[in-house]
C-alpha cells in the first residue's frame, strides 16, 4: 500500500519546518524565497495534495458565484461553454459552493446590461462572465470592485478591468498564428482576409486583438512581397446581406486565404466557399463546433484552432472556488495553448480526452 505524504514528511524532505510548510499550502504568511522554491519542487514532485473536503468540514459556510455568460442556445460554442460550467457546479457543489447562471443575449448588450444589473443587486461571492461588450462590461467590473467582489473572465480578456484572472489564449498571438497557417508554403504575392462574422470588432476586444496579431505577421514578411491584407467587419445577421458582401470578397482574384474569426462564422463562409469552390483559397477557422468539424473533414477548412470554451470555463469556476475556500493565490493569466486541428490529426484529438 503506498504511503500517504503528510505535512510532516514535506517539511524533512524540503529541511525547512512544518510551519513553513503550511504557510506555502495555504498562501498565508511569509516565507522566504529559497524556502518556498524548495518546498514547491517537493509538492510538485510528490503530488502531494491538502485534503480538500476535511478543510471544508464543519464550516456552514456557502460560496455564491454567478455566472454571466452568453445563451448557449444562439451559439454551439457558448453551449460547449455552458457544459463546464455544469461540469464545475458538479465538481465544488460538495465544497459549499453554489453556482447560479445567467444567460444574456450575444447580440444584445442591453441584455448584458440588465442581467449584470441583476447580479450586481443579488450580492454574490464572485463573478465568472465572459466581457464580450467591452465597455458594458468595464462599467460592470467598475462596480464589482466597488463592492469587493472578484470576478474571473474567460474567453477575452479587459487587461484594465482587474480581474482575479483572465482564462483563455493570447488572442494577439492567435491572429499570427491564423495568418502564419494562411501563409505556409506561400511564395508569390496574394491578398489575405481576416473575417468578422455575426460580431462587431469595434465593441469587441477578442477580435480586434485577433486583427491586431494578423496583420502584424503580414507587415513582417514583405521582404520584397506585396501582401494585400483586407479586414472586413460582417456582423450581419440578415444572410442574404452577409451573402452578397462574402460573394464581392471571393471575386478578389489574388485572395490567397481568409482567417474567420468567430466560430460561429466560420459555418457561413465555409457553406459559400464550398458553392463557389475553393480555388486555391486557404481557409483557417475557430473551434470544434460540428459545422466547423464537417467542413474539416470535407477539405473547406484547412485548420482550425481550438480555443476550448468548454475548460476555460471549468477552470475559471475552479479559479474562483480556490481563491474563495483556500484562498489560493490565482493565475492573473491561465493561459491556454494554441491548438491546431487539421483533418491529419482530429481523429486523434477527438479520442485524446482533452477536448
Amino acid at each position: 500500500m503506498e504511503k500517504k505524504i503528510r505535512i510532516k514528511d514535506i517539511a524533512q524532505m524540503a529541511q525547512v519546518s512544518v510551519g513553513t510548510v503550511d504557510r506555502v499550502i495555504h498562501n498565508r504568511g511569509e516565507v522566504a524565497e529559497e524556502s518556498y522554491k524548495k518546498v514547491m519542487a517537493i509538492l510538485e514532485k510528490t503530488g502531494y495534495k491538502p485534503n480538500l473536503i476535511a478543510k471544508t468540514l464543519g464550516s456552514n459556510k456557502t460560496y455564491r458565484i454567478a455566472a454571466l455568460m452568453p445563451n448557449p442556445e444562439q451559439d454551439e460554442y457558448w453551449n460547449q461553454s455552458s457544459e463546464g460550467i455544469r461540469q464545475a457546479k458538479e465538481e465544488w457543489t460538495q465544497y459549499g459552493v453554489q453556482l447560479q447562471t445567467f444567460f444574456f443575449d450575444v447580440y444584445d448588450k442591453n441584455s448584458f446590461t440588465s442581467l449584470a444589473e441583476m447580479v450586481y443587486q443579488s450580492i454574490p461571492d464572485g463573478v465568472l462572465t465572459a466581457p464580450i461588450f467591452h465597455q458594458e462590461a468595464l462599467q460592470f467590473f467598475n462596480r464589482c470592485k466597488e463592492k469587493n467582489i472578484p470576478f474571473v473572465v474567460v474567453n477575452n480578456n479587459i487587461e484594465q478591468a482587474g480581474s482575479l484572472s483572465f482564462v483563455g489564449q493570447d488572442l494577439y498571438q492567435s491572429g499570427r498564428v491564423g495568418a502564419e497557417l494562411l501563409h505556409l508554403n506561400e511564395k508569390e504575392n496574394g491578398t489575405y482576409a481576416i473575417l468578422h462574422v455575426y460580431d462587431d470588432i469595434h465593441n469587441s476586444t477578442h477580435l480586434s486583438e485577433k486583427e491586431k496579431g494578423f496583420k502584424d505577421y503580414f507587415e513582417e514578411q514583405i521582404n520584397g512581397h506585396n501582401y494585400k491584407v483586407l479586414s472586413v467587419d460582417l456582423n450581419y445577421t440578415h444572410e442574404p446581406t452577409l451573402e452578397k458582401e462574402l460573394g464581392d470578397l471571393f471575386l478578389e482574384p489574388t485572395l490567397k486565404g481568409i482567417l474567420v474569426t468567430t466560430s460561429k462564422g466560420a459555418y457561413t463562409v465555409s457553406k459559400m466557399l464550398e458553392k463557389r469552390g475553393k480555388k486555391g483559397i486557404r481557409l483557417v477557422a475557430y473551434d470544434l463546433l460540428q459545422e466547423n468539424l464537417h467542413y474539416l473533414k470535407n477539405g473547406v477548412i484547412d485548420f482550425l484552432i481550438n480555443q476550448n470554451s468548454k475548460r476555460q470555463a471549468f477552470i475559471g469556476v475552479s479559479q474562483l472556488s480556490n481563491h474563495l475556500l483556500f484562498k489560493k493565490k490565482t493565475s492573473e493569466s491561465y493561459l491556454f495553448p494554441l491548438e491546431i486541428i487539421s483533418r491529419q490529426n482530429l481523429v486523434s484529438y477527438l479520442n485524446s480526452q482533452q477536448h
